[in-house]
């Protein structure tokens, strides 16, 4: 795809803006975005955005105000024993100092990728050849927890079904 102003180098700077339901886009070469002023250092002006630039950890920080509204003292005071990062700082930057700043932030995480992504562990594919062993015990997991309910609503038939296949399955997870 060639840029749509010079006609000449090919787009590689693709941006596309919805306002209203209504769906703009942009295909420029690298040499007419900056013409444009189009940059994510700069903001994307050229394209009716303002001056204030986008950036990662803006948009990540946009993701934080809510919780750190909520834990206000306590992020205020939240520090990462190790590295020193304050959640503060965290939420400026988009970045962790360290390892550990997983588990000390661990509770200001939880409700913001709740948010984003619905659950706080990963839940999608496995890859096929590694994954048999993970994907038993998945389901394992699964049919226990649908065993606490079928035993919750009293439906001990359903339940002694579900607990026969859980021993099945960790039967075959021993064998292989």
């Amino acid at each position: 795809m060639l840029c749509e102003e010079c006609q000449m180098r090919p787009a590689t700077v693709h941006i596309t803006k919805i306002v209203n339901n209504e769906k703009t886009q942009m295909h420029l070469c690298e040499e007419c975005a900056k013409k444009k002023h189009i940059s994510f250092s700069t903001g994307l002006s050229g394209f009716g955005f303002d001056d204030t630039g986008f950036s990662v950890a803006k948009l990540l920080s946009s993701f934080f105000e809510p919780a750190s509204q909520s834990t206000m003292g306590i992020s205020d005071e939240l520090k990462c024993d190790r590295c020193g990062l304050t959640f503060q700082a965290f939420s400026d930057t988009g970045r962790f100092g360290c390892s550990q700043c997983y588990n000390t932030f661990r509770g200001q995480m939880d409700p913001m990728l709740r948010r984003i992504h619905g659950k706080t562990f990963h839940v999608g594919k496995v890859p096929k050849r590694t994954g048999g062993q993970l994907r038993i015990r998945q389901e394992i997991n699964r049919l226990k927890r649908e065993l606490q309910e079928a035993i919750n609503a009293e439906e001990y038939e359903r339940a002694a079904v579900i607990r026969d296949k859980i021993k099945e399955l960790e039967q075959n997870k021993h064998n292989s």
